[in-house]
């Protein structure tokens, strides 16, 4: 039984995922392996639950490891780049230089021509960004020497995609013609020598950066103003599957058009807001992307030429994994470390499906060559949770697993000390000050016509919806110490508090609030620091005013300190008996008559000292118009 619909084949994708992933993190393999493992079991050479349309299946799920690239390019921030830019070329760019030299040179000791043999090395160069990163941050070990080395090397690899599509046509040993395979762009592209061809790739290259400069922030800020979050994920919906579209339509890979549009997203103000509205879609397709990779291993090839495919997959493996160990040693890292990096990313990777099938149709090699290569990476992305499990419980133990220094920087110079929830007047004002005295702040505002408006005055802010877990933790909130609350929506700013209390408690919640009932609410919500907008304001004006009418100023300042703490503490009193109407009314009475006999006594024994006309302002003033008056 194959399946007779869609509904069965969906329960049994999701059956075998929800079976075998926590029995794989129970055993401790990670749910990469988990994953696999089901595809495995549901393939046409387990228990047949799926066949030939497993197949169409990877077409689809092939789109998670589109999204992940889409979010990998919106973390590619200048500044970022900058940063890693040491590991990133060097490192980077050794690896996938060196081990493309090698490969190549083996495969022309095996026969293989020069341009076919470069081609097989260059995408067997590349490894696994899905499971590397899913695997190290599953483990806790991102943060680490070896974790943030993977992660430059990663980006090298994705970048260098780019120049691999590009290069591929010129490497054709035949005539270009249309090949059909499982990528086949349309027929006018594939009809094209193979310099049009690369000038093609440039162009629609160009063509999405541009377009990702100039008309994509004004398509979202319209979107944005309609208020509806949906739609607003529609939108991030259809700008990755329409560059998927374009890419494919000219036979390129979507990964590498949606990847490069997350680079030219990565500093736009709705950048956390597109990372909460794509992750939940990315995880969901991924898991089916490793499960459909399980299922759509070739055991017919396998079993008829085991020796081969055996050796291939040894050789890959045992080539990288010495080439990783000389660059790590290379560029100083411990043994340790060393030997995690070069475990995590001695396999191959998912770009090798679309890049076998690009050199396929481009005819730079024959499909007999590329299906057992293929077979070669599958299997070594399915060794990957096995070897990682070797590293952890055999080798590591010898050595031990360091973190890296607290003292560097975070990878992703987004992750500041304070969010800012809301950039009206107040929120705006504080973020200034903190900004001013060196405290980075990353700012959310939900106005797209604000966050515009704040952005053409140099000032930093995300559009996006502070109420999700998921867009607060894409903005660091996992290692912020403080959330400054500035919503003028009651109802919202609740939300944020119950679940910031939720998810992220160690967080310091500073709120805003109109007045006094919105300060009784955030008070029963949980929040401490809570700050009425109009008290401060009002306290101002007191001041100058009884300054005007002719009190002295340390009177009328020791009368505005004596208001507010008294009116602080009738808050915090009040709120409980707020239910109760008769009984709040009597209360509140009595302070109020409390406090205005507290003003009048102070001042009254003020008048009563000999010293009461010292005042600070005056002698200030009398000292400045003795100076003009006696240059």
């Amino acid at each position: 039984m194959h399946g007779e619909g869609f509904f069965f084949q969906a329960f049994v994708y999701l059956a075998a995922a929800v079976i075998s992933v926590p029995v794989a993190k129970r055993l401790g393999l990670g749910s990469v392996l988990g994953y696999l493992i089901a595809g495995f079991l549901i393939g046409p050479f387990g228990l047949g639950l799926i066949g030939e349309e497993g197949q169409d299946v990877m077409h689809f799920a092939e789109f998670g490891v589109v999204m992940m690239l889409f979010l990998i390019g919106l973390e590619l921030q200048p500044s970022l780049l900058w940063r890693l830019r040491g590991p990133i070329l060097g490192m980077g760019g050794l690896q996938v230089g060196v081990t493309t030299a090698v490969l190549a040179c083996l495969g022309m000791a095996l026969g293989l021509p020069f341009r076919t043999s470069l081609a097989a090395g260059m995408i067997l160069s590349l490894s696994s960004t899905a499971i590397v990163l899913q695997t190290l941050s599953e483990k806790g070990l991102m943060r680490t020497d070896a974790g943030q080395s993977s992660f430059s090397v990663l980006l090298f690899q994705d970048i260098a995609v780019i120049p691999m599509l590009a290069l591929m046509p010129l490497l054709a040993v035949h005539a270009p013609g249309a090949v059909h395979g499982a990528h086949e762009g349309s027929g006018w592209v594939n009809s094209l020598p193979a310099w049009g061809q690369a000038l093609v790739v440039a162009a629609v290259i160009a063509a999405i950066i541009v377009s990702g400069l100039f008309l994509v922030r004004p398509f979202f800020r319209t979107v944005a103003r309609t208020g509806l979050r949906e739609l607003f994920t529609a939108a991030a919906l259809l700008l990755v599957i329409g560059i998927a579209l374009l890419m494919s339509f000219v036979g390129l890979s979507p990964a590498l058009g949606t990847f490069l549009a997350g680079v030219v997203l990565a500093n736009s103000e709705y950048r956390h807001e597109l990372e909460g509205d794509i992750g939940p879609f990315k995880g969901l397709l991924l898991g089916l992307f490793f499960i459909a990779v399980g299922s759509s291993v070739d055991f017919n090839l396998i079993s008829s030429d085991p020796v081969t495919v055996g050796m291939l997959v040894a050789g890959l493996i045992a080539v990288k994994m010495v080439i990783l160990l000389v660059l790590g040693r290379m560029f100083k890292m411990g043994v340790d470390q060393n030997i995690l990096f070069a475990f995590s990313l001695a396999q191959g990777g998912e770009f090798a499906f679309v890049l076998f099938s690009f050199a396929v149709r481009s005819r730079v090699m024959d499909k007999g060559l590329a299906d057992p290569l293929i077979a070669a990476v599958v299997l070594s992305m399915a060794l990957t949770p096995l070897i990682m499990l070797v590293n952890e419980k055999g080798i590591q133990p010898r050595f031990g697993t360091k973190e890296r220094e607290t003292g560097d920087a975070d990878s992703i110079d987004e992750e500041n000390p304070v969010l800012i929830a809301g950039f009206g007047n107040f929120g705006s004002i504080v973020g200034r000050l903190l900004r001013a005295n060196g405290v980075g702040i990353t700012v959310l505002e939900l106005d797209s016509d604000k966050v515009e408006l704040l952005r053409k005055l140099g000032l930093k802010v995300f559009y996006g919806d502070a109420s999700r877990h998921d867009l607060l933790h894409s903005a660091g909130a996992d290692r912020a110490k403080v959330l400054i609350l500035s919503l003028s929506d009651m109802e919202k700013a609740r939300e944020v508090v119950h679940m910031v209390k939720k998810h992220f408690p160690h967080l310091s919640i500073f709120s805003r609030a109109a007045g006094r009932t919105e300060a009784y609410e955030l008070l029963d919500a949980g929040v401490h620091h809570v700050f009425r907008e109009s008290l401060d304001t009002a306290l101002r004006t007191g001041f100058d005013v009884l300054r005007f009418l002719g009190f002295r100023s340390y009177q009328a300042i020791r009368a505005m300190r004596t208001f507010r703490h008294h009116d602080e503490e009738s808050v915090s009193a009040l709120r409980h008996l707020r239910h109760d109407r008769t009984e709040y009314i009597s209360n509140a009475r009595q302070r109020i008559a409390d406090l205005e006999e507290l003003l009048l006594s102070e001042l009254r024994e003020a008048g009563e000292h000999p010293d009461a006309g010292w005042d600070t302002t005056s002698m200030i003033e009398e000292f400045g118009a003795k100076k003009k008056e006696n240059p």
